[in-house]
């Protein structure tokens, strides 16, 4: 009966720990997901380049939320870094202004959302998304 009921304690903590040890995106891994984020300031007809400082980056673990689940501000040259990710899949986004002459009573919004999907399938791996451009106006 004792033997019986340490096999039982055994087992059930065998599938508790192994149920617990599901990886999933998100924070815990060794993969680096960075790019740079370039503002195009639109004044008049010309439309001037710069890196995007203090600009707020969003990511979302996973495709199923809508809210995501970090954010991180770029460095001095328009740089961001999330890191100690899992592999899978995640949805960086900025904010970009609306082209004044594009708004609508329809869609009056001053902002829109540039979104980029990303797949990591290896650890220890660095993916460089390379530049996300925003406007200004």
């Amino acid at each position: 009966m004792i033997h019986k009921i340490k096999l039982f304690l055994f087992l059930f903590l065998l599938i508790i720990t192994f149920s617990y040890c599901s990886k999933v995106e998100g924070p815990g891994g060794t993969i680096t997901i960075k790019g740079k984020v370039v503002e195009r300031d639109h004044v008049g007809v010309n439309i001037f380049e710069y890196p995007a400082v203090d600009q707020d980056v969003f990511i979302i673990y996973g495709n199923q939320n809508s809210f995501y689940d970090d954010d991180i501000k770029t460095s001095y040259d328009g740089s961001f870094e999330f890191r100690y990710l899992q592999k899978g899949d995640y949805q960086v986004f900025v904010y970009s202004d609306v082209n004044p002459a594009d708004q609508t009573p329809d869609n009056p919004s001053s902002t829109t959302v540039v979104l980029e999907a990303v797949n990591v399938a290896d650890n220890n791996e660095i993916y460089d998304m390379g530049t996300i451009y925003i406007d200004k106006y």
